[in-house]
Order: structure tokens, then C-alpha cells, then sequence
């Protein structure tokens, strides 16, 4: 059996999974099930809650007002929570949308926005940063989902980053401009905070305050100037290639 089937269609519920269990589905994902893919009661489908692994359900009631599956088998343990943070300053709402994706593609456990003095976006819907997460996951085979922080003013972000963490920043004028040697030089660590500016770069003292910490490292990502979005996946592809889960 393939490690992941993408055949079958795969849903989020917030709900206990266990074998037996009957869990009933919202309006829109009825809708998508029996309306859009045209599936008929006794279809098979994934569904995931983020604590529970992944289940083999089956559409067990297919009606108009009430939509529900069937509960049947475990198809794959729950893994341990992953600890790579990503910490950036928001972006416009398509641009957030692809960031917020591609970031629990690459594997990040926590997304917090943070306000800096030349952030130009300072309203983010947190909610819709979620939804983005659960489209995510259930499109790529996802299990844990990653927590959504409601945005802070960077100082207070800063400050809630634990201090044993290894805090990681983009940073243009870093002296090592090889990203992947400044990496392999990282010293061990319980978890990785890595943190995207905006596009107008941190203020001084906002780059102050970060390199005063006790575990930091600046990571160049090259000559070419990248847009927040971007550099964010450029940053989370090289890190999970040296420091993350890419090395097993």
C-alpha cells in the first residue's frame, strides 16, 4: 500500500476518531462529497482530526439536512508534533494565502504574524489563516495541523520565542552568504524559530533586539532579493534540508 493514498477524498473533522464512531459532516463538506464529487453512501473517505491519525471512513447518511460518515479503520498513527515556528510580517490577502499554505507544506508547526515598524499589512483574519491550514493539510496528506498565534507587535513575539530555541532570521547583509554552510554551523537545539520580515526590512532596532539573543543566526538566501512570500518558502526548504525533518 502506497504510504499516502490520494485517490480517496480526504477531509478535516473536528471530532473524536475511533473505529464505530458516526461523525457528522458540515453543510459544506456534504456539499463537496455529495454535490460536487457526486459520492454515494457506502463511499470510502480519509478524514483527519489533527490528534487521531488518519481513518478509512465511509459516507453512512447522504441526505439533504443530515450527512455523516462512518468510521472504520486507522490508516496511519498520529506523528509527534513538529517544532519549526514560523514567524513573519503579514502580507496581502492572496499573497497570505500562499504563504500560509506553502508553510504547512514545508512542515511549519506554528505560524505567528508579527507587526513590525515596516509592516504594511497590520490586519490579518486569523480565521481565514486557519482555513488556509486545513485546505493544506488535507490536500497534501497533512496529520497535525499547524497553530495559528493571533498577530503581535514584534517585541512581545520576540520575547514569547523560547530562549533555548535556535531563532533563525533572513537576513540580506548576513556576513556568511552560503545558506546552507551557515546552517550546518548551527549548534544543537529543542526547536527552530524562523523569522521573515517584511519587504522593507527590520528596522534597526528590531535587528538589534534579535541578534542579542543568545541563539541566533542570520541566513542569507542568496543574491537576489526575494518578496516576503517567497523568501519564506526559500528559508523553510533549506532549513528542513539541514536542520529539519528533510534529513530522514
Amino acid at each position: 500500500m502506497a504510504r499516502y493514498d490520494f485517490r480517496t477524498p480526504r477531509l478535516f473533522v473536528d471530532a473524536p476518531l475511533t473505529a464505530g464512531a458516526t461523525v457528522a459532516l458540515a453543510r459544506e463538506q456534504a456539499n463537496y462529497l455529495l454535490n460536487v464529487l457526486r459520492l454515494e453512501r457506502g463511499a470510502p473517505v480519509l478524514v483527519f482530526n489533527g490528534r487521531d491519525g488518519e481513518w478509512r471512513a465511509a459516507i453512512s447518511a447522504a441526505g439533504r439536512r443530515d450527512s455523516a460518515l462512518a468510521i472504520e479503520e486507522r490508516t496511519r498513527e498520529q506523528p509527534a508534533d513538529g517544532d519549526l515556528h514560523l514567524l513573519f510580517a503579514p502580507l496581502k490577502h492572496a499573497r497570505l494565502d500562499y504563504l500560509v499554505q506553502k508553510a504547512v507544506e514545508m512542515g511549519a508547526s506554528r505560524l505567528q504574524a508579527i507587526i513590525t515598524q515596516h509592516t504594511q499589512v497590520t490586519r490579518v483574519n486569523t480565521e481565514r489563516m486557519r482555513a488556509n491550514v486545513i485546505e493544506a493539510a488535507e490536500q497534501c496528506g497533512i496529520l497535525t495541523l499547524a497553530r495559528v498565534n493571533e498577530p503581535a507587535p514584534f517585541a512581545r513575539a520576540m520575547e514569547a520565542v523560547p530562549a533555548e530555541q535556535l531563532l533563525i532570521f533572513c537576513d540580506e547583509d548576513a556576513e556568511l552568504k552560503d545558506p546552507l554552510a551557515a546552517l550546518s554551523g548551527a549548534s544543537e537545539h529543542p526547536g527552530i524559530a524562523l523569522v521573515i520580515g517584511p519587504e522593507g526590512g527590520f528596522s534597526d532596532g528590531e535587528r538589534e533586539l534579535l541578534l542579542r539573543r543568545d541563539h541566533v543566526l542570520r541566513l542569507s538566501l542568496g543574491p537576489r532579493i526575494l518578496r516576503a512570500d517567497t523568501a519564506a518558502v526559500a528559508a523553510l526548504a533549506v532549513v528542513q534540508a539541514v536542520l529539519g525533518d528533510w534529513r530522514a
